[in-house]
């Protein structure tokens, strides 16, 4: 990678670290645009550009969960046994949305990047939780549930919150654990999605300097450092300012974001 691909990386990275720990998110959606620009600008082939921000993005939720999943462990607040009974469904998932993902042409992967990014805008802006109307589903149910959110999560490239917090919330699990658990399940929904996209993208191997699959890992680690240097930061400062403000403020970048894709997938 040149200089100035590593410097925007670390940009980047800070960026999405930052907002990470400050609102709890994941940073896929907020990558992947930015990705697909810096990828463009490298030259990398047109047709993958999509399809590695994307990998390349789900990649880097294996690092940054890791450090959030530990500071939520450490308050007791992940619910591991929920998390294992979807965690078999959401590995399923995964990977076949990653083979899903390598097999769209790229106009279409990136309209459905658009349309979740702007349901997910929707989301957060009105800020609605579903109300509590059940308990957690049988083995059948939570093994469909997490290949829901796996499958979804792999083809655009995000950690699964968006999917399985509302799921959570909606079975009667109480917020703080529903978020913790949400944080939790971003490693199995980043690793088994980065292992498809790999197989799926095989045929990159080569193609792209760096690339294995149609995961870039200098890019990986670079983006993968950055937010995880600054995640604690945005989680410190998360405590003294109103994040129902800055919510709002995110519910607009990501609206931005979703006209932008949606303006690439019609004009290539």
């Amino acid at each position: 990678m040149d200089i100035s691909l590593i410097a925007a990386l670390l940009l980047l990275g800070a960026a999405i670290g930052f907002a990470a720990g400050l609102l709890g998110i994941g940073g896929g959606m907020l990558a992947v645009p930015f990705m697909t620009v810096l990828f463009a600008a490298q030259n990398f082939p047109p047709q993958h550009v999509v399809h590695m921000a994307i990998a390349t993005s789900l990649a880097t939720i294996m690092f940054t969960s890791i450090s959030s999943v530990r500071a939520h462990h450490q308050h007791g607040a992940v619910l591991w046994s929920v998390a294992k009974r979807l965690a078999p469904g959401i590995l399923v998932g995964s990977l076949i949305g990653a083979k899903i993902a390598g097999a769209l042409p790229a106009r279409w992967l990136t309209l459905i990047f658009a349309l979740f990014v702007g349901t997910s805008a929707t989301q957060l802006l009105l800020g609605r939780k579903p109300k509590s109307t059940r308990q957690l589903p049988g083995t059948a149910g939570m093994l469909a549930t997490g290949g829901a959110v796996g499958v979804v999560s792999a083809i655009v490239g995000a950690g699964g919150a968006f999917l399985s917090m509302p799921f959570m919330l909606w079975c009667n699990v109480p917020m703080h654990n529903a978020v913790a658990t949400a944080a939790a399940l971003g490693f199995p929904i980043a690793a088994a999605g980065t292992l498809g996209y790999v197989i799926s993208g095989w045929h990159m191997t080569g193609v792209t300097p760096g690339a294995i699959g149609y995961i870039h890992v200098p890019a990986l680690l670079t983006l993968a450092a950055a937010s995880m240097t600054m995640a604690p930061y945005g989680a410190r400062l998360a405590h003294s300012l109103d994040t129902g403000r800055l919510r709002r403020v995110l519910a607009l970048l990501l609206y931005l974001i979703a006209g932008f894709m949606l303006y690439k997938s019609v004009h290539g």
